[in-house]
């Protein structure tokens, strides 16, 4: 991978112009200069109120976030028996709700653990779409873009991967433990950006032990090496172009990289393992907080099974019994450990579920109104963002995008998501076309 490609970031000046001494003017200072007849021209004044309001929309909140953990819940969870109850109300069908750690938010019954890290966790539940297939939703939601043939998006851990330095990384930077039958693709960024899939932490990564002596293996290479740099005289560009030469010393540096120890989650104690559950979800949030400690920048991990078409309060309960553990434990976790600032957690599946009960006792998909949880990365917790009808319409309280969600995490990222990168047939792409959700940035 070229280290163009992986630095190809937006770097934001700090300022458009200096103040004298260097010093940013508050808007309050800036009147009581203007009152005392310190500012001669008007014109300047309106010019500079208009520079500092734009300074105030884009300047840094603190350290930027460093990776991201994606918990990609697929099938589509009911925000009523999440992150959204509505008890009491028919829609609710029965479902009941629970207190959490921050006065007035509640969360729905079974999910208790989250409940009590509800300081470091913020809710949006007005996020809407016209997506209600699995697919195309799943392909809005990891990416920020509505599916469209013409172009690939690329999925948020892919963009993370290309905008932030490589530097000190010899492991793969985007993961997905558990993947999805649509896993998150590198898009128009190109394939080197596709998440590398691996399966429960519980059972060995395949392939990357070498099958012969290390010994026997420096000989292959340097056969390797004589073989490819006779078939490159003549042809050295066409033969560069392909990359063949840098993957395979990729892969010898990951196969040799000490960093593969972040996969080994039995290296943690037993009592934090069965903190997070003794589950493929469980293990995969664990690792996923091993992986972004060594400098891994996105890691996906699939919990399956929230289509719930028929007896959706049992499916329901079936995954909180997972998802509640394991979420609640990575917050704490990283909160412990002092990766949370740095680390931005996002909890989010494709689409929500319909406020009504279908005959089979199922809810179907509903993408008019429903929930992500944020956590971490500089964002404040203990918020929520919109509101959904309490009778079961389609209108919905502070409407919010997928793309601003998407927005949200790139500036915490300190990424600016209106750079614009090109497509293969040279089309301009912004990173995203969201709004970040500024009461959760501060």
């Amino acid at each position: 991978m070229r280290n163009a490609e992986l630095e190809n970031r937006l770097v934001l000046p700090n300022s458009a112009f200096r103040i004298p001494n260097s010093a940013f003017m508050h808007r309050r200072q800036l009147l009581k200069l203007t009152a005392g007849g310190s500012l001669a021209s008007s014109a300047w004044l309106t010019s500079l109120s208009r520079v500092l309001a734009r300074q105030e929309d884009t300047a840094p909140r603190g350290t930027p976030a460093q990776s991201v953990i994606v918990l990609w819940m697929a099938g589509g969870p009911s925000q009523l028996e999440t992150f959204d109850p509505q008890p009491g109300r028919k829609i609710a069908a029965g479902s009941q709700a629970i207190a959490t750690a921050v006065p007035g938010i509640q969360l729905a019954a079974g999910m208790e653990r989250i409940a009590a890290q509800m300081e470091s966790i913020s809710l949006v539940r007005s996020i809407v779409s016209k997506e209600g297939d699995h697919e195309r939703g799943t392909q809005l939601v990891k990416t920020g873009y509505r599916p469209e043939g013409s172009i690939s998006y690329p999925s948020i851990g892919a963009v993370c991967c290309h905008e932030l330095s490589a530097d000190g990384i010899d492991i793969p930077r985007h993961v997905s433990i558990l993947p999805s039958q649509w896993p998150a693709r590198g898009g128009y960024l190109g394939d080197q950006f596709d998440a590398f899939q691996a399966g429960d932490p519980l059972k060995k990564l395949p392939d990357i032990a070498s099958p012969v002596p290390e010994k026997r293996l420096r000989q292959r290479l340097a056969d390797l090496d004589v073989l490819e740099r006779s078939f490159a005289r003549g042809r050295e560009q066409p033969v560069e172009r392909t990359l063949h030469r840098q993957s395979v010393v990729s892969a010898h540096r990951m196969m040799t990289s000490e960093q593969l120890r972040a996969f080994e989650i039995s290296e943690e104690s037993a009592e934090l393992r069965a903190a997070y559950g003794h589950t493929p979800f469980g293990r995969g949030c664990l690792a996923a907080r091993r992986l972004t400690a060594v400098g891994v920048r996105c890691v996906e991990v699939t919990l399956t099974g929230w289509d719930s078409h028929v007896n959706n309060h049992e499916i329901h309960d079936k995954q909180k019994a997972v998802l509640d553990p394991a979420l609640a434990a990575l917050v704490q976790d990283l909160k412990t450990r002092g990766q949370l600032a740095s680390t931005l957690v996002l909890c989010a599946g494709e689409f929500g579920r319909t406020p009504s009960v279908n005959r089979l006792g199922g809810r179907d998909h509903w993408p008019h109104g429903f929930s992500v949880a944020l956590a971490g990365g500089g964002l404040l917790g203990g918020k929520v963002i919109g509101a959904t009808d309490p009778e079961g319409g389609k209108t919905v309280e502070d409407p919010r995008q997928v793309a601003d969600v998407h927005a949200t995490i790139l500036a915490a990222l300190g990424i600016d998501p209106r750079k614009e990168c090109s497509s293969p047939v040279g089309r301009p792409v912004k990173l995203s076309e969201g709004k970040p959700v500024g009461e959760l940035l501060g």
